[in-house]
């Protein structure tokens, strides 16, 4: 009997074309992967790589990690021929995601062994400033994941981060570095109020309006840097806030100096995924917010006043982009340089993007791409045959890789991006 328009098969076969399809991409990528860690990596691997796991003045050292340099790419070259196989056969689709992940991360291993070969290499320091790193990049997709969960679509967190960095070094060099982070929080605040009045009352472009606070704020802090700080440079002059070591678990080998040994930012960026978290699916005012970024007509008829929370929560969003924008200048360098935010902000969507707008998963998103921008500084380091300008663009090809598509499709909220008339 022939398929009706009524029946499900149709769908159904769509969509295993389309997993089937998939699987083969991922197998094809695999297969590539270890041609390459074959080719260049293990026949280009001589000695032994080191990888140093305590520090000297730990008071729990590990031994260092001592690894074959050749063998050991020969073997992850193998491993990855074998998930790109698996991916060919019946059933290796349902693995897809899986194999992906797991051959990503030993082509990155192998990497790593063959740039460190013959070398010394602190896999503990890389993996903290993987964690520093990563903490505006969270932020950033935190407060993306905030504004697009009640159907804001927020382009405007480069301007948020730009703008808490530029308060907050200026407040922070005339009040201390707590005055400067509360300016800064209240400065992405006001931004995140700014842009939900243009896109929920006045139902401005949402792009458009995101668009014009970036290029706003990053015309008034670039002439600000170079016309007044020039001459007042008391006035970009801000204090840093130092890491705080949290007692007995900072001493753990490893994750100690990791998680446990970081200043305010750190400790902030935690806090405030696992309490966005909880907000989101676990109270009955994140239930009201993503009902409004699903179906927004229903959540009004509900009794749901949809534009107070659009407007709350973008808000908060800019307030939390606020806060990360502070790390730049209070919790890294103590002054302000020109956009030196660098689209961390663009960054921090696309995190939000793969971690399919969820806190937890922006989280493990931006710990990816702070692990590409840590990474090429140490290669850099390390002198790696790798021009210094291809190092640089890590952290934006990790972007490019992880959202095309190999990952799988993420679906955004449904009423994501578009205005609610009340009628």
């Amino acid at each position: 009997m022939p398929d009706t328009p009524d029946t499900p098969a149709r769908p159904a076969r769509r969509l295993d074309t389309a997993k089937l399809r998939q699987a083969r991409v991922a197998g094809w990528v695999l297969m590539g992967l270890a041609v390459m860690v074959a080719l260049v990596f293990a026949r280009d691997s001589a000695g032994t790589a080191v990888f140093r796991l305590s520090r000297p003045n730990d008071p729990l050292a590990l031994p260092d990690l001592v690894v074959a340099a050749a063998p050991y790419n020969y073997f992850a070259a193998a491993l990855l021929a074998f998930l790109g196989a698996r991916q060919f056969m019946r059933g290796g689709m349902r693995w897809t995601s899986l194999s992906l992940g797991l051959g990503l991360f030993i082509a990155v291993t192998a990497f790593l062994v063959w740039a460190t070969a013959g070398k010394a290499f602190s896999l503990t320091g890389m993996l903290q400033a993987t964690v520093v790193r990563a903490v505006p990049i969270a932020l950033g997709g935190l407060a993306g994941v905030l504004s697009e969960r009640v159907a804001v679509v927020n382009i405007a967190i480069e301007g948020m981060l730009l703008a808490g960095a530029f308060t907050g070094a200026l407040i922070g060099s005339l009040l201390g570095g707590w005055g400067g982070l509360a300016a800064a929080v209240a400065m992405g605040g006001v931004f995140g109020f700014i842009l939900a009045a243009l896109v929920v009352t006045y139902r401005v472009d949402q792009i458009i309006a995101g668009v014009v606070i970036n290029l706003f704020v990053l015309g008034v802090t670039s002439y600000v840097s170079s016309q007044v700080y020039q001459e007042h440079r008391f006035l970009n002059n801000a204090p840093v806030f130092a890491p705080v070591k949290i007692p007995l678990l900072g001493d753990l080998p490893v994750i100690g100096p990791v998680l446990f040994n970081q200043n305010l930012f750190v400790y902030g960026a935690m806090v405030m995924v696992a309490v966005a978290t909880y907000y989101l699916f676990h109270t009955r005012y994140g239930l009201r917010a993503r009902a409004v970024g699903e179906h927004p007509r229903a959540a009004d008829t509900l009794g749901i006043n949809v534009y107070r929370t659009r407007y709350i929560n973008v808000t908060i969003a800019g307030m939390v982009a606020g806060f990360g924008g502070a790390w730049f200048t209070l919790g890294s360098v103590g002054r302000f340089d020109e956009n030196m935010t660098g689209g961390r902000g663009y960054i921090g969507l696309a995190a939000m993007i793969f971690g399919r707008w969820h806190p937890v998963g922006a989280l493990a998103a931006a710990l990816v791409f702070g692990f590409a921008d840590s990474l090429q500084q140490k290669l850099a380091l390390l002198q790696t045959p790798i021009p210094s300008e291809f190092l640089a663009m890590a952290p934006y090809i990790a972007t490019i890789v992880l959202v095309a598509g190999l990952v799988g499709r993420a679906r955004p909220p449904a009423a994501d991006g578009q205005p609610y008339i009340k009628e």
